[in-house]
């Protein structure tokens, strides 16, 4: 394993230096689950406050944007790509994210913040349905590109 790059030689916390790498195109696809009641289920349709899984996808999409505001040692990139797609699935909405960029770093957190806001965007739009919502299974599904080289999660 490599040592955590985020960290200096006295242990303190540091963004990393990426102005040496080169600037490549990466990719990065995140997911996401919620798990809704049957109840909220049937209820998405008719929800006062607008489509949860419209709101959802722009609220992901919003927040890929501003990950580096969010994660204090994540650089600003400038994305050429982002896009959230929800289904629905028996249990609950299935979230997928995707990001790219070219430039000198990756966008495993954007694509991985989008879809962890989308998660929660759902949850604040059918909250005052159910308190019992649960978001799990936020990850890293693959990533393309950059010095560590191409990543493909193992199938759940």
């Amino acid at each position: 394993m490599n040592k955590l790059s985020h960290f200096d030689e006295a242990g303190e916390a540091r963004m990393v230096d990426v102005s040496a790498k080169a600037a490549t195109r990466r990719e990065a696809e995140a997911s996401a689950f919620v798990v809704l009641s049957k109840e909220v289920l049937a209820a998405l349709p008719k929800n006062p406050k607008g489509n949860p899984l419209e709101i959802a996808r722009f609220a992901g999409i919003q927040a890929a944007k501003r990950t580096s505001d969010l994660i204090p040692m994540c650089h600003p990139l400038p994305l050429t790509f982002i896009d959230v797609i929800t289904e629905i699935t028996s249990d609950g909405i299935a979230i997928r994210s995707k990001a790219a960029t070219t430039g000198p770093t990756g966008v495993e957190m954007e694509a991985l913040t989008a879809a962890s806001i989308a998660a929660l965007t759902i949850y604040d739009m059918c909250k005052a349905l159910d308190k019992s919502i649960v978001i799990r299974e936020v990850r890293l599904e693959r990533k393309t590109g950059g010095k560590s080289g191409d990543y493909h999660a193992v199938a759940r």
